[in-house]
């Protein structure tokens, strides 16, 4: 009769346990070393080798057409109109009496003066004469001399107040409709017409300011009508300060051609547009990933992500023009962009 032996069983169990612990934590120890020594995956990634190529691209923006030069006439002083030459629509040469202001009290006033001077001007004479014979003492003689300068200058300035009573027309021009009739009682504030050079004609516009190096003064551009006819326009000045709530920068173009169907204050589409036979670099819009303050792309370098800033010009949904940051021979990542990060490795799944 065999005697049963519960304490061999036990200790045959614990010895088979710690084998299978032991084992199995040298091989999940071997596993770990494995993971850290290969590190993390290869993220798959499209790839584009950067060179350049003709560009050519067009930008439209919404223009005003503006007169040469504008004005609106108004009096200097308040008063009376006793003459008004303001003919509606006709042109006026630079100088042209337009309207006139009653000025007699004016008038008066001068011919008191000028009578005044005359006998200042003969005492100073006769005074100069006693001087030179020692018949009269310097202070009189400089206070007679005194009193004609300041006759002079009394008349200087109510001619000056006569000439603004005189409104003439600064430049020359087509006069406007006439807000006044004659014989009216005339403000500063209030206008008479208004004056236009239309012979030349502006157009101002604005751009976004990532499109400011798009326009330059002296380039060329194209203006459509709302009737549909295209006109040349030269770019002359381009504002330099942008606009702080829009971020828009303005333009102005001096149309080159004689546009009949184009009148200030019309609505005109300018179309900008240009090309760069010796190439510029292109990527896809996509593989940018705009920032706060800057815009990166990834750049593979031996299979390793560098996140670099570049500078963009002109875009498309589809493209951006590169101005710095980029050169050609260099390898950028275009799909997988949210995946790579700076030191990630990278499989090259296609070159595109």
């Amino acid at each position: 009769m065999t005697l049963y032996r519960p304490s061999v069983h036990i200790f045959l169990t614990v010895i088979v346990v710690s084998l299978v612990v032991v084992f199995s934590t040298a091989c999940g120890g071997k596993a770990d070393a494995t993971a850290q020594k290969t590190g993390p995956a290869p993220v798959q990634a499209d790839i584009m080798i950067i060179k350049t190529e003709p560009f050519s691209y067009g930008i439209d923006a919404n223009g005003s057409v503006l007169a040469n030069e504008f004005v609106e006439i108004k009096p200097e002083i308040n008063g009376r109109l006793v003459k008004l030459n303001i003919n509606e629509g006709n042109q006026v040469g630079e100088g042209t009496l337009l309207a006139k202001i009653y000025d007699d009290d004016l008038q008066a006033q001068l011919k008191k003066y000028q009578t005044q001077l005359d006998i200042a001007d003969k005492t100073v004479q006769r005074y100069k004469k006693l001087l030179d014979v020692n018949g009269l003492n310097q202070q009189e003689y400089d206070q007679a001399l005194s009193v004609a300068d300041g006759l002079r200058a009394d008349i200087d300035f109510t001619r000056a107040q006569i000439r603004k009573t005189e409104i003439r027309a600064p430049f020359s021009g087509m006069i406007g409709l006439r807000n006044v009739s004659p014989g009216a009682y005339v403000t500063q504030a209030q206008v008479l017409a208004t004056l236009q050079q239309v012979n030349s004609l502006k157009v101002d516009f604005v751009l976004p300011e990532d499109q400011m190096q798009s326009v330059k003064n002296g380039m060329e551009v194209n203006i459509k009508s709302a009737q549909g006819n295209n006109y040349n326009a030269k770019v002359v000045a381009i504002e330099p300060q942008l606009n702080a709530g829009t971020r828009n920068v303005k333009v102005r173009a001096v149309v080159q051609d004689k546009a009949p169907d184009i009148n200030p204050g019309s609505f005109v589409v300018v179309n900008i547009s240009e090309s760069d036979e010796k190439g510029s670099i292109l990527i896809p819009t996509s593989s940018i990933v705009p920032e706060s303050r800057s815009k990166r792309v990834a750049l593979i370098k031996n299979g390793v992500v560098q996140m670099q800033e570049i500078e963009t010009g002109y875009r498309t949904a589809e493209k951006a023009v590169v101005l710095s940051g980029l050169n050609p021979g260099d390898t950028i990542a275009v799909s997988g962009i949210l995946f790579l990060k700076p030191g990630a490795t990278v499989a090259v799944r296609s070159v595109k």
